[in-house]
Order: structure tokens, then C-alpha cells, then sequence
């Protein structure tokens, strides 16, 4: 009782702090400030992202053909996703793939920790995130970069990343899909394999999309939905990514 008393008391302290956090940033916003407050403050945060992103350059020029592996940070070890997660990563590595994730627990902990276990290339992006996310212990050192910003370390999944295996996750995961699905509808990149794991998850948005985009609305066209392929099994997944490089006579060189 007093272990549970204790965790309500933690968690009520940490809702209010990030509403206190919460009500600074909306008035920081609405603050009038003078020229050089702009100045000073937006050269700053132009020197962060320049840094941020020198640095994942610098890691990551080298790094070989890598699948992200997308996916919520919540899933627990025994769960099913977190298993297939770690199998797609541990099979991705023996087909001459490197892994990279969001560098956090879950799903991306699994894809590290299955990238790992076969000795591949374990890349861990991380994201700087309060009370939340920490470094797994399967990312290899030499590969772990921390971020500030979401949209630099976009940056780099997208950048160093020749497929894309998503995983069931929450906002952060469909984030990071519809920006790899706008990223190729726009080719701004290439047409890189999108796979979504586990139809019982993916299905309805499938629908939703097929249904009320394309079908009601007109906001996509019917090619758009190609962009994606759906599995329910880790060799299917790494299948498709297999198939991809043999089409256009590619192999991982490492």
C-alpha cells in the first residue's frame, strides 16, 4: 500500500510540474521581445541544430545500408511485437543489414537488442525527452547520438535509412511513418520500402485511409496506397526489404 501510495504522490508531482512547464512555454510564446532577445535566442538554437547535425553526419557517413525500425517505446519485453521486433532486427543483421532506432525502450530496444545478437551495426538515435526515454543497452556505443530536436534526428532516420519496418506504436511512431510516406509521395527521396508489422494494429488505418482519403475525399490517389506494404510475420518483413535491393541489383555491403 505504501509502495503505491508513494508512486501516485511521484506521478502527481510529475503532472504538475509539466503543467507548470506547460503554461511557461504558452506565455514565453505571447512574451513581446525586442530585437536583440530574438537575435540572441535564435542563434543560439541555430548553432544547436547545426551541432546536432554535424554530428549525426559525422557518425553516420559510413554507416552501410540500415532499416529503421519504428515502434512505441511502451511495449514490454514479454510482449508479442517486442519478440517479433527483435527477431526482424536479428534477421535483418544476418541478411547484411544494420539496424537503427529511436534509441529508447520498447520496440526500439527490442530491434537494438535483435541487431546486437548477431553482432550487426546497432544504431541508436535518441531523443532528449523529461521523465521518458534513456539510451538502451544495446546500442553500440560509437552509435549512440542524443537529440534535442525531433525533426534533426527525422533528419537522419530518413537520410541513412533504406527501409523503414513500423512497428505498433503510438503518435511518435505514426510521425515518423507519415513522414516517410510524404517523403517518398513527394520524392523528395526514394521510393524505400515501408513495412507495416502486425495487420490487427494497421488494418483500420488502412481502411481509414483507403475509405475516406482516397475514396470520400480525393486527398490522395489510388497509387499512394502502394507505398506501404502490410505483414504479419518477420520473414515476410525482411522479405520485402530482400526483394527491394534485388530489384534494383543491390547488396549490403557490410
Amino acid at each position: 500500500m505504501g509502495q503505491r501510495r508513494l508512486k501516485t504522490e511521484a506521478d502527481r508531482a510529475k503532472e504538475d510540474f509539466q503543467l507548470v512547464e506547460n503554461e511557461d512555454r504558452i506565455r514565453k510564446a505571447f512574451k513581446d521581445r525586442d530585437w536583440n532577445e530574438i537575435k540572441s535566442s535564435d542563434s543560439w538554437v541555430i548553432f544547436k541544430v547545426m551541432a546536432e547535425l554535424v554530428d549525426g553526419f559525422e557518425k553516420l557517413a559510413k554507416i552501410g545500408p540500415c532499416v529503421s525500425i519504428f515502434g512505441s517505446a511502451r511495449t514490454m519485453p514479454e510482449a508479442t511485437y517486442y519478440q517479433m521486433a527483435e527477431e526482424i532486427a536479428a534477421k535483418l543483421v544476418r541478411h547484411g543489414y544494420g539496424v537503427i532506432t529511436g534509441g529508447g525502450p520498447g520496440i526500439m530496444e527490442a530491434g537494438n537488442k535483435g541487431a546486437k545478437s548477431e553482432s550487426g551495426k546497432s544504431v541508436g538515435l535518441n531523443i532528449d525527452l523529461r521523465f521518458e526515454q534513456g539510451g538502451n543497452i544495446y546500442i553500440d556505443p560509437d552509435k549512440m547520438i542524443d537529440f534535442d530536436y525531433f525533426f534533426v534526428r527525422k533528419v537522419m532516420f530518413v537520410k541513412y535509412s533504406q527501409g523503414f519496418i513500423v512497428m505498433p506504436g503510438g503518435f511518435g511512431t505514426l510521425d515518423e511513418l507519415f513522414e516517410a510516406i510524404t517523403l517518398i509521395q513527394t520524392k523528395k527521396i526514394g521510393q524505400f520500402p515501408i513495412v507495416l508489422v502486425g495487420s490487427e494494429y494497421w488494418q483500420g488505418l488502412l481502411d481509414w485511409i483507403k475509405q475516406t482519403l482516397l475514396g470520400k475525399y480525393n486527398t490522395i490517389n489510388s497509387e499512394d496506397m502502394e507505398l506501404v506494404s502490410l505483414v504479419d510475420t518477420p520473414t515476410e518483413a525482411v522479405k520485402i526489404i530482400d526483394e527491394f535491393y534485388s530489384k534494383y541489383l543491390l547488396t549490403p555491403n557490410f
